[in-house]
């Protein structure tokens, strides 16, 4: 049996090292925030919040960097969009007193959906995730702040997003952690526990649900994509773990086909110094 870790070949046990030091990782990502902020010119920060685990855990943690006034919470349902998605992000609104807006996005998406009676649930849910950006960055720029992102490892490592829908924004405070270390952390932060609790779903379209649409749960898959990814298991190795060789390999090539999502645009080099080749500086600058 072989296994990594970092690097080396090691036991391994997915579930154990799935456990974070939610201490660790609280003050990490606060620093992060803060820092990311200051060096942007930025006081303030702007997020969605759907009612979901991911966007809460942010709040809390964006409230923690910067203090409730500097945070500006944004609900931009869609008429399919359930109540409770609503009010779960009302709660962690009243528990952070943080300002808020309410966006409707259905006159703004209506029409391009209309061009296209037969239009599929994944095309509709881009344009409403596009949109929701769209309006993220107007009142960035109508509150002076800065865009911060609510995505996860588990989604963006299977292309689980929209590319310039909700993987947009100038930071990615816990897109470094798996779904199963995110119900971690919130539950040290006091998201309130009905949003922990719930089964996550985008709230795209009626009865949408992020597992039931995977085909798979977080907690399944968090372990295969650990062993593949910080392990740097082959697929072969990862099944021998205990896991379906099909389920693995289809994870693997969720993954490889969606690297796209997860990098800026390749650049044709033609020059010496060719954007995203070589002309590259430090994100850690000064003054």
């Amino acid at each position: 049996m072989i296994t990594y870790i970092i690097g080396t070949k090691a036991a391994a046990n997915p579930t154990r090292n799935l456990v974070i030091n939610t201490d660790l990782a609280r003050k990490i990502i606060v620093s992060f925030i803060r820092d990311g902020l200051a060096k942007a010119g930025f006081t303030r920060a702007i997020l969605g919040l759907s009612g979901g685990i991911d966007s809460a855990l942010v709040a809390f943690l964006a409230v923690e960097a910067l203090g409730a006034k500097n945070v500006v919470g944004a609900r931009m349902p869609y008429q399919t969009s359930s109540e409770a998605s609503l009010s779960d992000a009302q709660s962690v609104i009243d528990q952070l007193k943080i300002e808020v807006l309410t966006i409707p996005i259905t006159a703004m998406v209506q029409p391009l959906i209309a061009l296209s009676p037969d239009m599929s649930s994944l095309r509709k849910g881009n344009i409403m995730a596009r949109q929701r950006m769209i309006v993220l960055y107007d009142q960035s720029a109508a509150q002076s702040a800065l865009v911060i992102g609510t995505s996860n490892k588990t989604e963006a490592l299977l292309g689980y997003t929209t590319l310039y829908g909700d993987s947009a924004a100038a930071l990615q405070p816990i897109e470094d952690l798996y779904k199963t270390q995110i119900r971690q952390l919130a539950r040290t932060m006091h998201v309130p526990q009905p949003i922990i609790d719930k089964p996550p779903s985008a709230d795209l379209w009626i009865g949408q649900t992020d597992e039931g649409e995977l085909g798979y749960t977080y907690e399944e898959v968090d372990k295969v994509l650990y062993l593949l990814v910080e392990g740097r298991y082959s697929v072969e190795e990862a099944a021998a773990e205990g896991f379906d060789p099909e389920f693995v390999a289809n994870v693997w090539r969720k993954v490889q086909r969606n690297h796209y999502k997860r990098t800026m645009p390749n650049v044709a080099k033609l020059s010496k110094r060719s954007i995203g080749h070589d002309f590259l500086y430090l994100r850690d600058w000064t003054g």
